[in-house]
């Protein structure tokens, strides 16, 4: 697995651009404004499946705009696991059919309903929950079901605030009553997630012990995340040796591990923890059972937990407490410049494949990667 994928209408343009290696695709211009109110363009399944097979590129009518509801124009949208989980039938929240793909992304608003009151034309929202279908031109929706953001956040960012930074900084936050100088381990340090663990734990004064899998480019990546406020950067590998004793010399144990990988990485990450620490899975991108020692439990009573976005936002609710919660999260200027979203290379390459596939008439797609970012959510 390799960079993640994000799809966006260049503002100001009128039109679709594509990465360059693309760029002798013919690219169509939108379709204009009054037209575009009753239907959208967007990548719609009718059917579970791989999404090479069920995904086509279609005109999808919009609803009418209602006394309360905006229509926004998708200016940037990632592809995540869990829109690919989505399509494939095999995550938690399942849409009817015919569906459009994508849970998250950033758009600018072209009209407002008549009792719309805290939005106005151009501003940028995000969807305030999963189920928009954001791999589209443009949607209709409650102006409730959306949180406005500032647009001098990079496009990319907005784009992928929602998941991400808001999963680390809860996972920060809840799981353990950190104070500055605490540590924290975590897996997958470069994915999405990862990230935005490293400067908001940075902006917290906490200590962060980064696993990443070991490859040609370690020191490029190792450093691009220290340059983003990393304290150490191991590899898979280096975590499994009698030298990590040497490490705890640097920075105390850590009493919060952060797992989105499962599998044997997990388990070493749980014999480094603290004694009564606790280990959050939010993510399994090993597809292998988190293994937990028998005598991690007994005598270092560690405690055993999952996160899942989508239900701390059930339980908490999707209003007030949600918005605030993103706002703050923006509100700390960190520079989460997550440029791509926790995406599968796979999944960049299986939007490049629907759309090649459609043929010439359609619009282009320009698909970002961040270099920096290469690997992420590799496991």
């Amino acid at each position: 697995m390799a960079p993640s994928g994000v799809w966006a209408r260049t503002l100001g343009l009128g039109r679709w651009q594509l990465a360059p290696w693309a760029s002798r695709r013919r690219v169509r211009p939108v379709a204009t404004l009054s037209a575009a109110r009753a239907q959208c363009e967007a990548l719609v399944y009718r059917k579970h499946g791989d999404p090479l097979d069920v995904i086509q590129l279609e005109n999808f009518k919009l609803s009418q705009l209602g006394d309360s509801d905006i229509q926004i124009q998708m200016l940037a949208a990632p592809i995540n696991p869990s829109d690919i989980n989505m399509v494939q039938g095999t995550y938690p929240i399942l849409l009817d059919f015919p569906a459009v793909g994508g849970n998250e992304g950033v758009g600018q608003v072209l009209e407002i309903g008549s009792k719309v009151t805290n939005v106005k034309r151009g501003d940028w929202v995000i969807p305030s929950d999963a189920g928009l279908g954001t791999w589209r031109t443009e949607a209709v929706g409650h102006v409730n079901n959306f949180i406005k953001i500032p647009n001098t956040i990079p496009l990319q960012c907005a784009a992928t605030l929602s998941i991400n930074p808001c999963t680390a900084y809860r996972m920060l936050y809840d799981f353990e009553s950190l104070k500055p100088g605490d540590s924290v381990i975590q897996n997958a340090a470069n994915s999405g997630v990862g990230q935005a663990i490293i400067q908001i734990a940075k902006d917290m004064r906490l200590k962060t012990i980064n696993i990443i899998r070991d490859r040609p480019d370690k020191k490029q990546l190792s450093d691009c995340l220290k340059e983003m406020g990393a304290d150490l950067v191991i590899t898979e590998e280096e975590l499994r040796t009698p030298e990590m004793k040497e490490l705890f010399k640097k920075v105390p144990r850590p009493r919060l591990a952060l797992n989105g990988v499962g599998g044997k990485s997990a388990t070493e990450m749980l014999r480094h923890l603290e004694k009564g620490g606790t280990i959050v899975t939010y993510g399994g991108m090993a597809k292998q059972p988190v293994t937990i020692p028998v005598s991690t439990l007994i005598f270092k009573d560690v405690k055993i937990r999952g996160f899942w976005m989508t239900q701390w936002k059930r339980d908490h609710g999707h209003g007030a407490l949600h918005t605030r919660h993103v706002q703050g999260i923006v509100g700390k200027s960190l520079s989460v410049f997550i440029s791509a979203a926790v995406a599968h290379f796979a999944a960049v390459h299986l939007l490049c494949a629907i759309w090649f596939a459609a043929g010439d008439d359609l619009p282009a797609v320009w698909l970002h990667s961040s270099r920096e970012a290469e690997g992420a959510n590799v496991h």
